[in-house]
């Protein structure tokens, strides 16, 4: 992570804990206050992009997040930590049965850079397993891996069609250019 300062390990946990007790008070029916009890650090203040990834039993669960930084990383964290458990359209939302199971992970990322490539080739040389999170951009169709997803595809050419797939294209697209590409970090931190 190199854009913006690095979160510490306690600002991670602090993390963990306003996702989960956000999403804690909407399965309670309780408003979310929007204001925690202790006096914030001015980094939770930045403009950062954030993911929050639900997992139950190693499965995923529920991941939205913003690529782009749209909100402070604290108002980013809660609003996808609530996206993430009740609006992933891939799943119902969570239910209070379901969340004694759940693990929590959130992600700050880096701005995201453009990958400049002439060739497949020189695009499969530039990918770093494990460090990159990637964005496709075709159009109208847009995807992005966080780079933990290199832990399940750690196959260059199967991550990027899979990319391709979930952004609506041919899972070969990839192999015919006219992609733009970008490529980002991550500081994660999980329960």
């Amino acid at each position: 992570m190199t854009d913006k300062k690095k979160l510490t390990e306690e600002d991670g946990k602090f993390l963990l804990k306003v996702a989960r007790d956000t999403i804690d008070r909407k399965l309670a029916g309780l408003e979310e206050t929007g204001k925690p009890d202790v006096k914030l650090s001015a980094v939770f203040h930045e403009k950062r992009g954030t993911f929050v990834t639900l997992t139950m039993h190693g499965n995923l669960r529920g991941c939205i997040g913003h690529i782009i930084p749209q909100e402070s990383l604290i108002d980013g964290i809660r609003e996808n930590a609530i996206n993430s458990a009740f609006k992933d359209p891939r799943f119902l939302p969570l239910t209070r049965d379901e969340w004694e199971n759940v693990k929590i992970e959130v992600s700050i990322l880096t701005e995201p850079r453009p990958l400049t490539y002439s060739d497949v080739d020189e695009l499969l040389k530039k990918l770093r397993p494990g460090i990159d999170g990637l964005i496709i951009k075709k159009g109208f169709h847009q995807a992005t891996f966080l780079p933990q997803v290199w832990d399940q595809l750690p196959e260059k050419e199967e991550f990027l069609g899979h990319l391709c797939l979930k952004a609506g294209l041919d899972g070969d697209a990839w192999r015919k250019g006219e992609l733009e590409i970008s490529t980002y970090q991550v500081q994660a931190f999980e329960e």
